[in-house]
């Protein structure tokens, strides 16, 4: 249309040209008309001068043929006239107008072949065929017909009286400027004057206002046209570069600020959070107003989630929209890029949204603050950083927490109280003006309307149901609602069909406010209709309060970082300032030499604590299951019989296991232990912790070591026969040792259960209670029994249990048999591990008479040789856990710990968690604020590099 327009220009100053009679003398204009244009080099005038031809002695008719044939040859110069002139005039407008794109469009080749190409196309320019000429009248009608088929119709509007021409609107005491169309002579006279014309004068009106609408379109489908062109152009420079050759692309200017208001998002303090003035457009309204539907027009693609009247937007979602090449779209935190040409990507993007706000809201609650980052690019997109938040409710659904509509008007003030924040308040058309709840809601908030742009969606819906169309313009004239904008706008989301395309709404709404009734009531102007004006308007208006406010925002948290780094100087004067990023790097560093450092321990120290704790875990069990239950016996093969059936069962069933995860505990103990040797610091006295005992539960013994200790341990208790003089005295060594220190339990529990005795009772000041008199009784009447019989077993019988409680009650103290019998168990293993020591002394000296079989004399050292084997098992075990542990568990454990770590530096909460203090949080808060500010500038920075959009 804007070539149209020019070129009508040009067609009108050549017209001047060759108004009157062309002469010999002509020619030359012509031929310097055609050197000042260097795109018409290649056409080629004739400048022989036009000779009339001779006169013709005829009819009248001939006569006036030959009339009609003159003025169409003169209709020849004419139309080359005004080309001409029009191809000079398009060269000038082109050269002031234009001038601003020589900074976006690149000098190439490309634009060469393209001028060639339209001189080309001028040179071969051709009259209609010569058949026209002679046709009289009827030809020249012909001629008429086809040259308005060429200008399409646009002649007739284009030389009407008053010439259309572009004007910006700039409404007063609004940042919003508005793009319409308006004639150059406004009309004369007051309303008083528009009042008294007729119905004649309404009809041209609204013909005018049908001619408007429809070349305002034409214009901004030839500037869609135009701009798609130019993006594929220099798509395709970009694409034709070598990567490797080519410098680092700079990131754009709004993913620059972007990544600011990303950085503020993600800080959680309140004191720098109420310093968040930075400008962004907050998209606010009714449920189910379009307000979701209205952002997707913006972004030019469906990739919000839909529920059929369920409430589907719970939580904030921050869309930074940018221009590019490719229309995709990318989180924050993914590299994921969703191809927004192909609908199942768009499907994927829609459920990831949908994902992400389920997750971000916590159990028992309905909407989250968590903010969701999404950044859209695409061809013509306007640059802007849009938040949408959770629709206006005014009744809560079951299902909904108690709190819902609070949070979403806390929320929702939250955002619109930034005093540099833009609100795009969404209004449903469709609906009464007065169940509207958002515009309360804003005119609390911004009640002069000094940042707000109202949007009335749903305007077919409305037209289609209202009766009185003054409704609409009172909402758009701003006098219904109790509230003010700076602009008002009516726009068309959708035709009520879930799977429409963005492509087809768009064309739906051109088409319907083209016909519409409102606008040719003058309901609606140009400039409040469609997406694609209410977008350019918020981007005009959202970099125009960017411009304004982001020194004075740079400022403040320049202020803010000089308090804080004073603040660490007098609190931290030698400490260098580390974030928790940073300290948790460093005690990763320094965990992991620790697990490196394990190599270091000797070999002895591993097996010497292997087998102390091996033994302690076991001993127990060694006594109780096995030993114990040997004494039964009668004899020598009895007891080797018995000992040789619970060792098997205890290999079979128990001992691998309970080995591997002594050696395990090993493991961990001295892993534990070097941390505490290694890392002074207390910051990371929680984060060692957690590693050790996160390591506690993950970490498990490699499976194939499992059946080979098994057989290492099966073949170690099989062996009987003790080698050496020197392996029976340390045998004789071990047993005494596991006696006595059995016997020292057994004693410990008998004290505690018959309480002290005299002596500690006058020291201690202390009184038996009545069961540990009746236990002190009971003991007394036990230990007789064993000096006065000889054999006895660990189970007393029923005649010696009644013996003893008579006994007991002559001596005035009634017991139970449970009782009897419960501290019999200890009494005679006392007894019986009493003798056993004294037994294995007379064993030091019996190395020889084991080698003879016992048979020389009457003592048999049957326990020490089951010691033996349990002590050769526990040096058998321990030994191969250290190999174990040496060569496999402590690179497993290497990597186990690292992956620990990586998992703590992915879980922010848990990073706070685990580094906590003051300083901690006062240099992070330093490390934010200077991030931030290192954003605030290098934003400012390329901002006064970028010359504004006019």
């Amino acid at each position: 249309m804007v070539t149209r327009l020019l070129v009508s220009q040009g067609v009108q100053l050549g017209s001047r040209l060759v108004a009157t009679r062309l002469a010999p003398s002509s020619s030359p204009h012509l031929i310097k008309i055609h050197s000042m244009n260097p795109m018409l080099k290649n056409v080629k005038f004739n400048s022989t001068p036009f000779r009339q031809p001779a006169r013709l002695i005829g009819s009248s008719s001939v006569r006036g043929g030959l009339g009609i044939f003159r003025h169409l040859l003169k209709l020849r110069y004419w139309v080359f006239g005004g080309a001409v002139g029009g191809g000079y005039a398009v060269s000038t407008t082109m050269k002031e107008k234009l001038e601003w794109l020589n900074q976006y469009l690149p000098d190439t080749d490309r634009w060469k072949s393209y001028a060639d190409s339209f001189g080309r196309y001028v040179a071969d320019f051709r009259l209609p065929d010569d058949s026209i000429f002679r046709k009289g009248m009827d030809g020249l009608r012909s001629a008429a017909d086809w040259l308005d088929e060429r200008t399409q119709g646009d002649l007739s509007v284009m030389f009407s009286e008053g010439s259309l021409r572009l004007t910006p609107h700039l409404a007063e005491g609004s940042a919003v400027k508005q793009f319409s169309i308006f004639p150059d002579s406004t009309p004369k006279g007051g309303a008083e004057a528009k009042a008294g014309e007729g119905a004649a004068g309404k009809d041209t009106d609204a013909e005018l206002q049908a001619q408007l609408l429809k070349i305002q379109l034409q214009y901004q489908q030839e500037i869609e046209k135009l701009e798609k062109e130019n993006q594929e152009l220099r798509k395709q420079i970009l694409l034709s570069r070598n990567p490797k050759s080519a410098k680092p692309v700079k990131m754009a200017l709004i993913d620059l600020y972007s990544d600011v208001l990303d950085e503020l998002s993600d800080y959680d303090g309140d004191e720098l959070g109420g310093q968040d003035h930075l400008p962004r457009v907050v998209v606010v309204g009714d449920q189910s107003s379009g307000k979701t539907s209205v952002l997707e027009m913006v972004a030019q693609a469906r990739i919000f989630p839909r529920g059929g009247g369920e409430m589907m937007t719970r939580s904030p979602v921050k869309v930074t929209l940018s221009e590019g090449p490719y229309h995709v779209a990318r989180f924050k935190d993914s590299q994921r890029e969703f191809d927004l040409t192909q609908e199942s990507e768009l499907s994927a993007l829609r459920r990831e949204i949908e994902l992400r706000m389920r997750s971000s809201v916590r159990p028992g609650e309905t909407i989250s603050n968590q903010v969701i980052s999404l950044s859209v690019q695409g061809p013509g997109l306007q640059r802007m950083v849009l938040v949408d938040l959770p629709g206006i409710i005014s009744t809560q659904t079951l299902g909904m927490a108690s709190d819902t509509r609070q949070r979403i008007q806390t929320l929702a003030k939250t955002y619109m109280e930034n005093p540099n924040a833009i609100i795009l308040c969404i209004q449903d058309g469709s609906i009464d003006a007065e169940r509207s709840n958002v515009t309360d809601l804003v005119s609390e908030i911004d009640p002069a309307g000094k940042r707000t742009i109202f949007v009335l969606t749903k305007v077919d819906m409305a037209e289609a149901n209202l009766l009185n169309p003054d409704r609409i313009r009172q909402i758009l004239d701003g006098k219904l609602f109790p509230m003010m904008a700076l602009g008002y706008f009516a726009v068309i989301t959708g035709k009520g069909q879930g799977d429409e395309s963005i492509t087809a709404i768009r064309k739906y709404e051109e088409e319907f406010f083209q016909k519409s009734k409102l606008f040719k009531e003058g309901v609606l102007k140009p400039g409040q209709m469609t997406t694609r004006n209410l977008s350019m308007a918020v981007s005009k208006c959202f970099w125009n309060m960017v411009r304004e406010s982001i020194e004075q925002q740079a400022d403040t948290f320049k202020a803010r970082r000089f308090n804080l780094e004073t603040e660490w100087k007098n609190s931290f004067p030698h400490i260098r300032q580390m974030a928790r990023d940073e300290l948790f790097e460093k005690a990763r560093s320094e965990i992991l030499d620790n697990v490196m450092n394990l190599n270091q321990v000797p070999p002895q120290e591993w097996e010497e604590a292997i087998h102390d704790e091996l033994w302690k875990s076991v001993r127990q069990h060694v006594f109780d299951s096995i030993y114990y239950n040997a004494t039964e016996a009668t004899d020598a093969g009895a007891f080797n019989t018995v000992v040789d059936i619970k060792l098997r069962h205890w290999v079979e069933k128990m001992l691998p296991n309970k080995a591997i995860d002594v050696g395990s505990d090993v493991l961990m103990a001295q892993f534990g232990k070097m941390l505490e040797m290694s890392v002074q610091d207390q910051l990371y006295d929680k984060l060692k912790g957690r590693v050790v005992e996160e390591m506690r539960k993950r970490h498990q013994w490699e499976n194939k070591a499992l059946s080979t200790l098994r057989i290492m341990q099966q073949s170690a208790l099989e062996d009987r026969v003790i080698p050496d003089k020197r392996s029976w005295g340390e045998s004789i060594q071990f047993l005494d040792r596991a006696l006595r220190e059995q016997r020292s339990l057994l004693e410990q529990q008998l004290n505690e259960a018959c309480g002290p005795t005299r002596t500690q009772q006058w020291i201690r000041w202390k009184r038996l209670s009545e069961s540990q008199r009746a236990s002190t009784a009971i003991r007394s009447e036990l230990e007789q029994l064993l000096t006065r019989k000889e054999r006895l077993h660990q189970n007393l019988g029923n005649d010696e249990v009644t013996a003893a409680r008579k006994n007991l009650e002559t001596k005035g103290v009634t017991v139970e048999s449970d009782q009897v019998r419960e501290l019999w168990k200890n009494v005679f293993r006392y007894h019986l591990l009493g003798k056993a020591v004294t037994a294995a002394n007379d064993c030091k000296k019996g190395f020889y008479h084991y080698q003879k079989g016992f048979t020389d004399v009457q003592f048999e050292c049957q326990d020490l040789v089951l010691f033996w084997r349990i002590q050769k098992m526990l040096d058998v075990t321990s030994n191969a856990l250290r190999q174990q542990l040496v060569n496999v568990e402590e690179r497993r454990l290497e990597r186990e710990i690292s992956d620990i770590l990586d998992e703590f530096s992915t879980q922010r909460t848990e990073k706070k968690n685990l580094l906590t203090g003051k300083r901690v949080d006062l240099a992070e808060e330093i490390q934010r604020v200077r991030r931030i500010q290192e954003k605030l500038e290098q934003f400012i920075d390329a901002l006064n590099k970028e010359k504004p959009v006019r």
